[in-house]
């Protein structure tokens, strides 16, 4: 057997694991798979009220 043969049947190895495994991770294989999309259900905002600003000064004094 010479090393032409012998590289060719071990890239050939390779390239069959290779494809295997991404066959299984990938968007085709069992992994790949997403589960059911989950269903948002909106929220109405509440009103927000302004922050308070600080003390209030409804009289001046004279």
């Amino acid at each position: 057997m010479n090393s032409e043969k012998f590289a060719g049947i071990l890239g050939a190895i390779v390239a069959i694991a290779v494809l295997a495994i991404a066959i299984a991770y990938g968007p085709i294989g069992q992994f790949g798979k997403s589960q059911k999309p989950v269903q948002k259900t909106e929220q109405r905002a509440q009103p927000v009220s302004p922050a308070p600003r600080g003390p209030v000064i409804r009289e001046v004094p004279q």
